[in-house]
């Protein structure tokens, strides 16, 4: 009897080509991830970057190890328990200025209100309420500035009377399913914007900030 030898090396296995279905399987599961909270539209942006661009499945993988995994045909599950951020609903700057940035939720629908001031509405860093977020926008003898991340829908409508309302995006096309920024302009000498990109200004000052972070000691507080 001939016995047949089996070899056995220590070389892994090759990796599993990803197809089409499977990257937009996993922004689907980053969309739901967003609406439920568990991820800002900022990280939602940069995970679907990685997403789209993902050579194998263990790519994808990584991208949402830390996400419960989706249940097909199943509702999403919300969370008994109540809110630790309740949703922001108004953002009003009367002869003054109003700004929301960092970690927030803004609310399904929400109101910009500025009235010879400036309102500045940060939604990179936020967490949404809904599939479709909606914001009134106000500007009068003042100025709106909606700032939203790469990957979202954006929608700009409504009126400028004696003023300007404008759409200034400069990333990549959404993918399908990407939660939806809905703006309700409504400008009478003064200005609404909606833009993918902090100016430069803003780039200098943030590049300040997280220097002058890193150089405090442990505390948050220089010694005198």
């Amino acid at each position: 009897m001939v016995r047949e030898h089996v070899r056995v090396t220590d070389e892994p296995l090759p990796a599993i080509l990803a197809s089409d279905a499977e990257r937009e399987g996993t922004c689907e599961v980053l969309r739901q991830a967003s609406v439920d909270g568990r991820l800002t539209l900022d990280e939602f942006s940069t995970r679907v970057e990685r997403a789209l661009a993902a050579r194998t499945r263990a790519d994808l993988q990584a991208i949402t190890v830390d996400l419960p995994a989706p249940v097909p045909g199943a509702p999403p599950v919300r969370a008994s328990a109540p809110r630790i951020r309740p949703p922001i609903r108004w953002s009003v700057a009367i002869m003054a200025g109003t700004t929301r940035r960092g970690f927030w939720r803004v609310d399904e629908e929400s109101n910009a209100f500025a009235l010879m001031g400036s309102c500045k509405i940060d939604l990179r860093g936020a967490v949404i309420s809904a599939p479709v977020t909606t914001i009134n926008a106000t500007a009068i003898m003042g100025g709106v500035d909606v700032i939203v991340p790469y990957g979202v829908e954006v929608e700009l409508e409504g009126i400028a009377v004696m003023g300007g309302k404008d759409l200034k995006l400069t990333g990549p096309p959404p993918v399908a399913g990407a939660p939806v920024i809905r703006v309700n302009a409504f400008a009478l000498m003064g200005g609404i914007v909606v833009r993918d990109r902090p100016t430069l200004g803003e780039r200098l000052k943030t590049a300040i900030e997280d220097r002058l972070d890193r150089s405090l000691p442990p505390g948050g507080q220089q010694g005198r």
